[in-house]
């Protein structure tokens, strides 16, 4: 599917499953000159991880400064013995918040790093929602559908001073004596594009940056909304403006994960779906596969790709990034691909099969959901938080 797009200075590539984008991460990596930096949320000792890691070694291995750094719970199945081959390779690894003994519901554990990106030689750039692991899940013979963008142009250097940024703090905090402070303190991203802009969600100063770009964007929607999210448990503000938007008259479908892949989160989301039903919003279930896209167009002409889903973690804990870009003909062929996935591969909700479902359904819906807001308001409460 993928395809080229000139916006701003800027050179966009759209990419569907890892089927497209290892093919050209791994091109960008082998013709690397001085860095590459990667982060992940999961890294898996499969086929797909071992031709990345093949990709990245080679490259530390003809001199070039490779950083990769992971997140402690995403990536705890992998093998210390392969983070030593990376490192006696001349990789640099480093560990978010890795998980020593046994993973708690505390605000500090549910600060991941859930973002996917990687800048290499701080020309070009990777974003979306693919993990470094295999497309199709066992047992499965579809692949998760996902999506990410390869990008080139001057929002790269924004890219790459937030992943730099990262970096040193993670490694300060880890390595003291090596004194990164004085760098962390002058590092600041650079530009920020109307048309392509690069959006972090963080504990700091960027707490609300995506939220607030899907909110503007819905709110100021007059045709189209299209929204497709692998774990969607919005907020009040957020389903209100969904519903606000219904009400006006615009199209709202949302495209959402069909399979139940975590109990809780399956049936919180199912309990929203009566009121957005109602309201005329479409909701079509993806159940050839994982859905694991984090995407959306409005109008047409606005979209955005990256790893922020629109639930509880990814908009108030997590740290996130998304980028958004102004421009109809990448808007189009997203919004194009999206519509035909859900014409092959998903199922429509009827509200009238809605409206049948037993007692038992009711009360698995009612007691998930009111798990899921007592986990919210204990474990996400700060200032100006949205109650789900």
């Amino acid at each position: 599917m993928y395809s080229s797009h000139q916006i701003a200075g800027h050179t966009l590539t759209l990419l569907r499953n890892g089927e497209e984008y290892f093919p050209h991460l791994i091109d960008a990596i082998d013709a690397a000159t001085h860095s590459v930096y990667l982060e992940t949320y999961i890294y898996a000792a499969d086929a797909s991880g071992r031709m990345v890691a093949a990709a990245l070694q080679r490259a530390a291995r003809r001199g070039v400064s490779v950083h990769m750094l992971l997140d402690g719970y995403g990536s705890a199945e992998l093998a210390q013995s392969w983070v030593d081959e990376l490192r006696a390779a001349g990789m640099q690894v480093l560990w978010f918040r890795q998980e020593v003994g046994r993973f708690s519901l505390q605000r500090y554990h549910l600060r991941r790093l859930h973002r996917k990106l990687a800048v290499i030689d701080a020309k070009i750039a990777y974003i979306g929602g693919i993990n470094i692991v295999d497309d199709t899940p066992e047992g499965l013979h579809a692949p998760r559908l996902d999506y990410a963008v390869q990008l080139e142009g001057e929002v790269v250097r924004d890219m790459h001073a937030a992943m730099l940024r990262l970096w040193l703090i993670v490694a300060w905090t880890q390595f003291p004596q090596r004194g990164g402070r004085k760098k962390i303190r002058r590092l600041t991203t650079t530009t920020t594009q109307h048309q392509v802009t690069f959006l972090m969600r963080d504990n700091f100063r960027h707490r609300r940056d995506i939220e607030r770009a899907y909110l503007k964007a819905i709110s100021g929607a007059q045709r189209e909304i299209i929204i497709a999210n692998a774990y969607f448990l919005p907020g009040r503000r957020f389903r209100h403006a969904l519903l606000d938007a219904a009400q006006r008259g615009v199209r709202v479908v949302l495209f959402l994960q069909g399979r139940v892949e975590y109990r809780l989160q399956h049936y919180a989301t199912l309990s929203l779906y009566a009121e957005l039903l109602r309201a005329g919003i479409e909701i079509h279930e993806y159940h050839a596969s994982y859905m694991h896209a984090k995407v959306a167009v409005v109008d047409g002409e606005w979209a955005t790709v990256g790893s922020s889903n629109i639930d509880p973690f990814s908009l108030w804990l997590a740290r996130e990034a998304n980028l958004v870009v102004r421009d109809k003909g990448f808007a189009s062929v997203l919004r194009d691909d999206l519509l035909a996935e859900m014409e092959r591969r998903a199922r429509r909700i009827a509200p009238s099969v809605w409206r049948d479902l037993n007692i038992f359904g009711w009360l698995a819906m009612r007691i998930s959901y009111a798990f899921a807001r007592l986990l919210t308001g204990v474990l996400v409460y700060h200032k100006g938080h949205d109650d789900i």
